[in-house]
């Protein structure tokens, strides 16, 4: 197949899925439950909107700075402004093309801040893994502190719990199979999932390299605890969702962060996700979606709004590079 069809593909899929599943979500939703969906959108206390939106800006911040941390033993510091703008700039590129930010940081920082392409995008792998361990880590506090709702879930659709450990039992075993045959294997797929999970200590492993150890673990706290919270706040944008404990928005939290990195920012699926999730606890259809669109405009607002001033002010501030 062509490269450039391949890319071409890789950027067009995930916003048709997006765009067949906003079509999906309303053609599966009742005329009822669509004004009401409309209602509470319409009708939303700006106030907690606002709030999720300034933690938002908060966790960017944080980022920026964090990012120093990594950059600092390459020997460079870049201004955090910089630093703001180019993270900010990368993930409005990223609502247009899935995994576009990450050149475009690399790109922004070495024309700005003269920090070679590959420095810079290797601190910005060193990122995703840190974040994918992160979110690995919520997964974890969220099945711990859901555990009864989720295996009541689970029987109400078949699945007791006899049957969900089986399930655990044959998944721990592909695992260790997998990565059994992984070692001894040398084929091309192999070889790419030897390397991403080499990536995976390396990024790991390099933060005890770092000077300020304590210091990027706090940041990445805190990025992590202000995700979770944007996403709290806006419980009380939904008079069915103000009541939902810390665990069980946390569940709502990870389906959605799932359907983030599916398609093009979460369009269409994240409603979805979030809506799914929250029926676990009783909350109705008309209620979940708007949650979860509430969630997803303020956080596409956000991206959409500070990325173009992002993409002005960069260039603007920084005239003599």
């Amino acid at each position: 197949m062509n490269l450039n069809f391949r890319k071409l593909l890789k950027t067009l899929i995930p916003i048709g899925l997006g765009v067949f599943l906003v079509w999906y979500s309303y053609y599966n939703t009742s005329p009822e439950d669509r004004k009401q969906i409309l209602t509470y959108i319409t009708e939303v206390d700006l106030l907690w909107v606002g709030i999720s939106i300034l933690i938002g800006i908060f966790s960017h911040i944080s980022r920026a700075i964090r990012w120093n941390y990594l950059l600092e033993p390459l020997g460079y510091s870049p201004k955090i402004s910089n630093n703001i703008f180019i993270i900010l700039m990368a993930y409005f590129a990223n609502l247009g093309i899935p995994r576009s930010g990450e050149i475009l940081r690399a790109t922004a920082l070495s024309t700005y801040e003269n920090v070679p392409f590959q420095k810079g995008f290797g601190t910005i792998v060193t990122e995703r893994v840190i974040d994918l361990i992160m979110l690995l880590l919520i997964i974890f506090i969220a099945l711990i502190s859901q555990t009864d709702i989720i295996l009541s879930f689970l029987e109400q659709k078949g699945f007791g719990l006899g049957t969900t450990i089986v399930f655990l039992i044959i998944g721990f075993l592909g695992l260790f199979l997998s990565i059994m045959v992984l070692r001894q294997s040398n084929t091309k797929l192999a070889l790419k999932m030897k390397g991403f999970l080499k990536g995976l200590l390396d990024g790991i492993l390099s933060i005890f390299k770092m000077k300020h150890k304590i210091a990027f673990i706090l940041h990445t706290l805190f990025i992590w605890l202000a995700y979770v919270l944007m996403f709290w706040v806006v419980k009380y944008t939904v008079p069915e969702t103000i009541e939902l404990s810390f665990g069980e928005i946390l569940v709502a939290f990870v389906a959605g962060a799932f359907a983030m990195s599916t398609t093009n920012g979460g369009i269409g699926l994240y409603p979805i996700a979030v809506s799914k999730s929250l029926s676990i606890y009783g909350i109705s259809a008309a209620a979940g979606n708007a949650f979860g669109w509430i969630m997803w405009i303020a956080q596409t607002i956000m991206v959409v709004v500070f990325g173009a001033i992002s993409f002005l002010l960069l260039p603007l501030l920084n005239r003599n590079k």
